[in-house]
């Protein structure tokens, strides 16, 4: 605890606000009187919406509210969490049942995500705001830059938006395939576009696929 306490940098007074963050429901069920992190992934995703709400705020003075919405959705999405619980090699430390560490779930991308969630709830409630905050800018929003807009990753908005100020029809998407164990599926996703074009995309997730196509199709000839 004191290891990983050092990566997130917060010096818990109340440890088990932090120990709670890291059991998954899996383990509490296994155990009589044990709280899952369930109720904190509750708190933490609205004190993360509300400090990267704040920080867009701030930095881009003159971004319009519907930029604001779509950029925060993209900052405090799952894959985002993800990569922040992967550097913080949160998967050594989260505590599940039986069953779900021999299904894979101590590197499963939803598991991880919900722990950062928890973690930014733990660090509030043990703290207040302050630490709450810093460990998210540090951790979630560092690409944010004042006067500097981060580019763009969400290819599908960036189809879409391209396609309806050439007028033509909204994409549509399908997936064609999957494979792998349960634990360790692989997506391959279609975008169809007017005219019959297409384009294929693979992720880890149904989600991860469909912004593997869209970008595709955004590199499409006559794009």
């Amino acid at each position: 605890m004191d290891e990983l306490a050092k990566r997130l940098g917060h010096s818990f007074a109340n440890t088990a606000y932090l120990e709670t963050a890291l059991t998954h429901s899996s383990y509490a069920n296994e155990r009589a009187g044990l709280h899952s992190n369930e109720r904190l992934e509750f708190l933490g995703d609205a004190v993360l919406g509300f400090c990267t709400a704040k920080a867009l705020f701030r930095l881009y003075p003159d971004m319009p509210e519907g930029e604001m919405t779509r950029l925060r959705s993209e900052l405090v999405c799952e894959a985002s969490l993800h990569r922040a619980a992967v550097r913080l090699r949160l998967n050594e430390h989260i505590r599940l049942g039986k069953n779900e560490e021999c299904n894979g779930g101590r590197n499963r991308t939803s598991i991880l995500a919900d722990c950062v969630e928890a973690i930014i709830a733990a660090m509030y409630l043990d703290g207040g705001l302050e630490p709450a905050e810093r460990f998210v800018e540090e951790h979630i929003l560092s690409e944010l830059e004042e006067g500097r807009r981060p580019v763009r990753t969400d290819y599908k908005t960036q189809l879409q938006e391209l396609l309806q100020r050439e007028g033509g029809a909204a994409p549509t998407y399908s997936i064609i395939g999957e494979s792998g164990p349960d634990h360790n599926k692989t997506f391959t996703a279609r975008v169809q576009l007017h005219g019959g074009a297409f384009a294929d995309g693979v992720g880890k997730s149904k989600k991860e696929a469909e912004q593997a196509a869209a970008k595709a199709a955004l590199s499409l000839p006559g794009m």
